[in-house]
């Protein structure tokens, strides 16, 4: 068995994907790498089955039908064979010197008597035209050392984990029954979200281990394709609504942290609907949260009550302009896009 699996969804992503393959590749035969080629127009394809030749025991290409990034994820789950998984998309890289020490750490804890589930570490905005890049940190977690959720001090409000941040046990992703769906932008809120009550061991390694490149216009977290995708936030936002009932949630820090978590998917959805600026999407606005509201009464009123639910649902044009001024200033503070 390999130590760590990586999967690496790739539509038409020749342009980039050799840069994220070496950088993974330094891993050598403790680590396994899927490149998944997602029905690509290019040659992407090609480029999976040179590195797969090149390195027989490391690298396996899988092809399939287009299906989205979700499905993409999916069949690197369902064809792992690493006690460990993570994704890191084809746009994307890993620091070396980090990398060394997330292997060096994935091996002493697989030698332990306790099994993680879980390990965190730092990723990097690595944004377009900017020379200081923002590292976001996993604040309040116990760093260095094995913590359960009743080891976590405080959570912040807006803070929470990326699917840049973990590494999962394998075993657990299919344990959870997580299966992203196809077609649909924003899943990486799904594929961290729904393994978490399942999670009960964690291990937080404070470096700064991967690299997210934010700053090409076609990208998904570009404001503008955000908004013409939105129904697709909003379906995401619903399945993460619909796949874990909060309060059947055991331990109250991990559900503190996952109320957290979907309240600023519910502020992301309901922000850019009022940045559209249509009053179709102002509707769907409305109806998101009366759907919250009719699904589980109790949450609506606990995401109402919130600062962040006050803030994005203050009526008319006026309300709307200070929705927008909170957002516009959470995009300085984390370099959102």
């Amino acid at each position: 068995m390999k130590l760590l699996t990586f999967a690496i969804p790739c539509y038409n992503s020749q342009d980039y994907m050799e840069h994220c393959i070496e950088s993974i590749l330094p891993g050598g035969e403790d680590i396994e790498i899927l490149i998944i080629d997602d029905g690509s127009k290019d040659r992407t394809a090609e480029i999976a089955d040179d590195y797969a030749k090149r390195y027989p025991s490391i690298v396996r290409a899988i092809h399939q039908e287009n299906g989205g990034h979700g499905e993409a994820v999916n069949a690197g789950i369902r064809n792992a064979s690493g006690l460990y998984f993570k994704v890191v998309d084809s746009d994307d890289w890993v620091d070396g010197e980090a990398y060394k020490k997330v292997l060096q750490t994935l091996r002493e804890l697989t030698g332990s008597k306790t099994t993680l589930d879980m390990l965190l570490s730092n990723y990097v905005y690595e944004k377009d035209g900017v020379k200081n890049k923002k590292v976001m940190r996993q604040t309040g977690f116990p760093k260095d050392r094995l913590f359960t959720w009743s080891d976590v001090r405080h959570f912040y409000k807006g803070h929470y984990i990326l699917m840049h941040s973990v590494i999962y046990r394998t075993k657990l992703l299919r344990e959870c029954g997580l299966e992203l769906p196809k077609h649909t932008f924003y899943v990486d809120n799904i594929y961290v979200y729904k393994p978490l009550p399942y999670v009960r061991t964690m291990y937080y390694l404070d470096v700064d281990f991967y690299r997210y490149f934010i700053g090409r216009e076609d990208q998904s977290v570009n404001e503008k394709v955000m908004i013409g995708r939105i129904d697709q936030q909003i379906r995401v936002n619903k399945i993460m609504l619909e796949d874990v009932n909060l309060w059947k949630v055991q331990n109250p820090k991990c559900r503190k942290y996952m109320f957290n978590y979907l309240e600023i998917i519910t502020v992301v959805s309901t922000i850019m609907l009022i940045r559209s600026g249509t009053e179709e999407n102002l509707e769907k606005k409305r109806a998101l949260w009366k759907y919250i509201k009719d699904r589980d009464i109790k949450l609506f009123h606990k995401l109402r009550r919130g600062i962040m639910g006050q803030t994005m649902n203050l009526p008319g044009k006026s309300g709307r302009k200070i929705s927008v001024a909170a957002y516009r200033l959470s995009q300085k503070v984390v370099g959102f896009n």
